[in-house]
């Protein structure tokens, strides 16, 4: 059994026999590591699952080595003292060698290129609005404000676009440049919002995951992006619980308090589900005749917020199941 312990440039190795006595420690460089694990017999490996920890994975199997992904935090717990690479490739070693101890599964490269199609649009969505509010704070400093939302902002690009007088000269420059990156950003957003699109629409699996009432095109390619067919999941609570979209616990003794959402695991899926979620939420508000019992009696008891939440927990039940049966939405499933 070896513990892998990854990085950049150097990697710490950490193996043990089968009567767990340390018998390799050796730190290699990322030239060498490949070199040293094709000339390895057959062996078990774990990793961290962490940056390119997938790559490697994948590069290590092809080799004949079964490869386990653990999660960073349940490594962490097996760390003594000090935190060092070798430590921490002892730790690894020390977790896999609990029989119930959870890991990940290795994505393919279509997953991974998948999901880092989905973190590049993120990544620019997010600079998107920080370059709009920082157009709003620039020339709210001089006294030049417009409304909330893409009128305000296209009342602001006018003005900036006319070179106003309201707007000094010095200013100005500045301005322009936030402009063009903005709309660039809004160009490099909508480019690759149409290939999730088309990528979502060609696939089959996305299709039947986009019958659910809920789950948009970007929900059905982030879901099977991130899980693949589901069937890692025992329950469809767990894929609700790794989305994060299930209560926190406390129990000791005979008490057990239940708190908010955990917000565990994967927080642009969990985002995404719960947007989609909101939708639903809505019309079924605005217009109670077309709402099933269940939304009707949730939307009765509880705030608007957590009637969307318990939406979103309950749609990630049904797309699992989805998924993991390959059938097909059942009208009514999702809400009844």
């Amino acid at each position: 059994m070896i513990g892998l312990d990854i990085a950049k440039t150097v990697f710490q190795v950490h193996g043990e026999d089968e009567a767990g006595r340390v018998v390799l420690q050796r730190r290699l460089s990322r030239a060498a590591l490949e070199k040293f694990f094709a000339a390895l017999p057959p062996a078990r490996v774990g990793m961290e699952a962490c940056g390119s920890a997938h790559h490697w994975a994948r590069t290590l199997r092809t080799m004949g080595h079964e490869v386990r992904l653990v999660p960073a935090a349940y490594v962490k717990p097996f760390v003594r003292r000090n935190k060092t690479d070798a430590r921490d490739a002892a730790a690894i070693c020390a977790a896999l060698r609990h029989p119930d101890m959870r890991t990940v599964p290795v994505k393919s490269v279509e997953q991974s290129c998948a999901r880092g199609l989905e973190r590049a649009r993120d990544l620019l969505v997010r600079q998107h609005t920080q370059l709009a509010n920082a157009m709003r704070g620039l020339l709210a400093e001089v006294g030049v404000v417009a409304p909330q939302g893409r009128r305000g902002l296209a009342q602001l690009a006018a003005l900036i676009d006319a070179a106003d007088a309201a707007i000094p000269s010095v200013l100005l420059a500045g301005a322009q440049a936030l402009l063009a990156q903005w709309r660039g950003t809004a160009e490099a957003i909508a480019a690759l919002e149409k290939r999730l699109l088309e990528r979502a629409r060609a696939d089959a699996t996305m299709r039947r995951l986009m019958d659910i009432p809920g789950i948009g095109a970007l929900s059905a390619h982030a879901i099977v992006a991130a899980i693949g067919d589901g069937k890692q999941f025992r329950s469809a609570r767990d894929f609700a619980a790794w989305a994060g979209l299930t209560p926190r616990e406390h129990q000791s003794a005979n008490k057990r308090r239940a708190g908010g959402i955990s917000r565990q695991g994967d927080g642009g899926l969990r985002r995404l589900l719960v947007l989609g979620a909101s939708a639903v939420i809505r019309q079924a508000k605005s217009r109670p005749e077309r709402a099933s019992a269940w939304q009707s009696g949730i939307l009765s008891r509880r705030p608007v917020k957590v009637a969307v939440v318990a939406q979103a927990a309950k749609n990630a039940r049904v797309a699992w199941a989805v998924l993991t049966r390959g059938t097909t939405y059942r009208t009514g499933s999702a809400t009844a």
